[in-house]
């Protein structure tokens, strides 16, 4: 693999950051990936009392340092929040719907600076990651046009003698813990309907991929956020953040996407105070393939679902569901396609498969494939955890894999396909609907009878139905079971950060 040591803003970027100077490309540039010891607090930066360190997937060095905040920060925070609620949410609707359309240009004017920041946090090859920041805008597009659209109804009372009136209101302070796997449009899926409906919000980024975030908060702030309506807090001490904040009494959303143990906790902590949560939890993506599909699509779907982001999504395809009169094709299909994939550093122009995010995530999907084998699987490709510097994995392919095979129970995170095959349909959805999580859930066919009697089947969220992709800001997007409440996106989303109050009027 290529070494990316010699790449010039990386060079700048781990020279910057040990000696705690910006590098080359700005002012702007520096306070985004640079920021030593500084917080992002109500729209103002402020020193804090310790750092800690940002790391490159590709080759395990440090490359920046960020402040690292404590629990009297997000009180500070939450501070700017509340006392600039009220004045935000009475704000005009059309004038928060200015300000998101404005950062959505804003970001398609940074897009590269953008792009590199993400591919250098968690690794991914940087045509993926310009892909995100388009991704990432739209959520900003769609919601600076529902802004205009937060309404109620008129309602004559069944007994004639008054009038019903609801309106939907701005919840208030919201706190929006994202993950690091899609590091800016997990944080524009929560702050656009929050911007939109007018609730103030703090950002608690993943300690992978702070910069991220707060690359966003200095964008947003250019496009014309006010002061004390939006925070960043990277932290190394989530747990101590995030109890302060919840424990405060003035939170009023809590907004998550991660773990299912993580999101439980965080659902226990919220109960306490009553806050609304939302959840997008963990995924176990079934993938089916019947009989009658077209294997083609179905080989080209399964690349994308599988293989968006090096394996590291929720909605990624995680099994393999495939009927017995085909399974074969489709298994040498995927063995051949995933093998051809080149796997490198991110910033290599011709990396098509990047690291994993860190040590614990190699080693971790290494020990997957090592049980699934020891079980009776058959290795199609890959399973060999390369030499050399960087969490890389290669793209591997599991055929034959038994359904008490841990790869086929856990949420992978990595570019491994394991495949199994059943004889008819009753048993696929039965395999498919035999988990605890239901995010998201694929099918291919070619009988459109076959293909809505399958998707209502399916106990998921989310089903895409002959394609490998669901995303879409205008979608609502979510789970059942324990895959999390709630949905973000599509009309659906912005209703998360409002509540309906009803006017009985007297006429």
């Amino acid at each position: 693999m290529k070494s990316v040591t010699d790449d010039p803003l990386r060079t700048d970027l781990r020279e910057a950051a040990r000696a705690g100077a910006g590098n080359v490309r700005g002012e702007r540039h520096r306070e985004a990936i640079n920021m030593e010891n500084r917080l992002y607090i109500g729209g103002a930066w402020e020193t804090a009392k310790a750092t800690f360190d940002v790391t490159d997937p590709s080759t395990g060095e440090v490359f920046a340092s960020v402040a690292d905040a404590d629990a009297d920060a997000a009180v500070r925070a939450l501070d700017a929040a509340a006392a600039a609620q009220a004045s935000w949410a009475a704000t005009a609707p059309r004038e928060r719907s200015d300000i998101l359309r404005r950062a959505y240009e804003l970001m398609h004017e940074r897009a590269d600076e953008l792009a590199r920041i993400t591919t250098l946090e968690m690794g991914r090859p940087l045509a993926e990651s310009k892909g995100e920041v388009v991704y990432a805008a739209e959520f900003l597009r769609w919601f600076s046009e529902e802004a205009v659209r937060v309404g109620g109804e008129y309602r004559v009372a069944p007994g004639g003698d008054y009038r019903i009136l609801t309106t939907r209101q701005p919840i208030g302070p919201a706190y929006l813990v994202t993950p690091w796997n899609f590091p800016l449009s997990m944080v524009t899926r929560k702050v656009g309907p929050a911007i939109a409906a007018g609730c103030t919000m703090i950002i608690k980024p993943a300690e992978a991929t702070p910069l991220s975030a707060l690359a966003l908060g200095r964008l947003l702030t250019d496009a014309g956020v006010p002061e004390g309506v939006l925070s960043v807090l990277p932290t190394n001490h989530a747990p101590e953040v995030t109890d302060a904040l919840i424990a405060d009494g003035r939170l009023r959303v809590l907004s998550f996407t991660g773990s299912t143990p993580v999101g439980r906790k965080l659902m226990e902590q919220a109960a306490s105070k009553v806050i609304k949560t939302t959840m997008e939890l963990g995924g176990n993506a079934p993938f089916l393939v019947f009989d009658d599909a077209d294997l083609d699509a179905a080989l080209d779907g399964a690349v994308l679902a599988k293989m968006r982001n090096t394996g590291e999504s929720c909605v990624a395809a995680n099994r393999f569901i495939v009927h017995e009169a085909v399974a074969e094709e489709f298994a040498a299909g995927l063995a051949e396609r995933l093998s051809a994939l080149r796997l490198g550093p991110g910033l290599d122009p011709g990396t098509q498969v990047g690291p994993l995010v860190d040590e614990r995530a190699r080693d971790r999907v290494a020990g997957l494939v090592s049980d699934a084998l020891e079980r009776g699987a058959t290795l199609r490709t890959g399973g060999k955890t390369p030499e050399g510097p960087g969490w890389f994995y290669p793209p591997t392919v599991l055929s034959d894999v038994p359904a008490d095979a841990r790869v086929m129970r856990e949420e992978i995170f990595a570019p491994v396909a394991p495949i199994a095959a059943f004889p008819d349909e009753e048993s696929m959805i039965a395999a498919a609907n035999d988990t605890e999580a239901g995010l998201v859930a694929y099918a291919y066919t070619r009988d459109l009878n076959r293909a809505l009697r399958v998707g209502e089947a399916l106990e998921s969220g989310m089903v895409g139905i002959n394609r490998g992709l669901v995303s879409n800001p205008a979608a609502p997007f979510g789970g059942v079971k324990e895959s999390g409440i709630g949905r973000e996106g599509g009309y659906e989303g912005i209703d998360e950060y409002t509540e309906v109050k009803y006017l009985a009027v007297d006429l």
